[in-house]
Order: structure tokens, then sequence, then C-alpha cells
């Protein structure tokens, strides 16, 4: 009889408001093409129960919204079925409030991803991966746009995720979010 595979329970939110333009002001920012795309397909690979494009505006969720209906329903279902699938669990929020709320796993811990030290509980992926693989803590990963996520939405996480550090002596820290995405996925999710 083989053995269950347990897979750790995770969501993942794109916040495009409330951010941070590079003076520190609250702002809005796009929702992008290349994001509902790549990342939707990385979530994917490392088995993300859900991805939330979170955003107020009604024009940017609907924007989101008709790529959805192409690639789901439309003529780009048919082009490209593995499409289709990666983007079969994204879903639009109109606040990080309410892509909790329609997860619905009241226990999971919600972790924001930051390069800023806001005072708040650091997880190594180390640790966040121990909670999730271990502990079987599920978890609701944030991933901020714009210059990151505001400190207000920082405070009412569980904690925050250590940063992606660049290769030495620079240290170079400028990844797109899709790229940190990957990343963050593979280091607390792969079969490593």
């Amino acid at each position: 009889m083989a053995e269950e595979i347990y897979v750790p329970r995770l969501a993942i939110g794109l916040v495009h408001h409330p951010v941070r333009d590079r003076q520190g002001k609250t702002v809005a920012t796009n929702v992008t093409n290349f994001d509902i795309h790549d990342i939707a397909r990385a979530a994917q690979v490392y088995g993300v129960e859900r991805y939330y494009i979170i955003h107020p505006m009604q024009d940017q969720q609907m924007f989101v919204e008709r790529v959805l209906d192409h690639w789901r329903v439309g003529q780009g279902a048919k082009y490209n079925p593995m499409r289709r699938t990666a983007l079969g669990p994204v879903f639009t929020a109109d606040s990080v409030q309410k892509a909790v709320e329609d997860w619905n796993v009241p226990e999971a811990l919600l972790i924001a991803t930051s390069a800023r030290n806001e005072g708040l509980k650091k997880y190594s992926f180390a640790e966040l991966r121990h909670e999730m693989h271990v502990e079987k803590r599920p978890v609701f990963m944030l991933f901020g746009t714009g210059n990151g996520l505001t400190e207000e939405l920082l405070q009412s996480c569980s904690g925050v995720l250590e940063s992606i550090r660049g290769a030495p002596p620079q240290d170079y820290r400028h990844l797109s979010v899709r790229s940190a995405v990957s990343i963050c996925l593979d280091r607390v999710m792969g079969p490593w």
C-alpha cells in the first residue's frame, strides 16, 4: 500500500492595495498580465490551493476576469489547455480580508513577505516550512506590489517571511514580484 503524501495547505495573495509607493504613500497599483499568468503557473507547480489577485477597483478586477475567461472558456482554453489548468485556482478579491474569508481556513497563519523589518515575528524559510510540513499549519502568504505592503497590513499578519537575499558582495535586491513568488514557493513547498 502506497504511503499517503501530505501536501501543505497554502493560499497566496498578490496585493495591489494597500501598498506603498516610493515616497511611502499608500497607493493602488495596476494588475499586470504577466503577474496573472506567471504566478498562476508557479502556484500550480507547487500545489497552491488558491491564488488571489487583490484589488479594490472594479475595472482592475474586470481586466483579470476577462483574461481568465479567455483562457478558461474562450479560444485560449482550446489553444493551450495547460494554461487553463494553471488559471483554475485564480480568484479576485476586493481586500485581503475578503480573500482570507473566501479561502475559509480560520486556523491559517497569515504570513507577509517584506524586505523591511517592522518588528514582527520573522519566519525563516526553514521555520515556515516546518510549520507547514511538520506542524501541518495552513498558510496564507501575501506578496506586495509597488514598494511593498503597508505597515498597517504588515502589523495585521501573524509574521513576516525572511526576505530573499542577493549574492554577496552586492546583495542586490530588486526582483519582480513574480520571481519572488516562485523562489518563495520553491523554498516552502518544493519536494526537496
